[in-house]
């Protein structure tokens, strides 16, 4: 695994434990089921796009 991997499953490792914590902890008061539901959208779109750029170049490199 070269360094850039390594950072990008560690930020995703990151991304992953905050769709655990921050629903039940920050977004505890809000009441509608939206609040969590924002949150996981976006934080998925970051996911996919993170994994995008990880792989774009994955066939091309040596």
């Amino acid at each position: 695994m070269s360094r850039k991997e390594g950072v990008f499953a560690f930020i995703i490792a990151i991304l992953i434990l905050s769709a655990f914590i921050i629903p039940f902890t920050v977004l505890s008061t809000i009441e509608k089921w939206y609040g969590s539901f924002l949150f996981w959208t976006l934080l998925t779109i970051i996911v996919i796009g993170m994994n995008y750029i990880l792989i774009r170049n994955w066939g091309k490199e040596e």
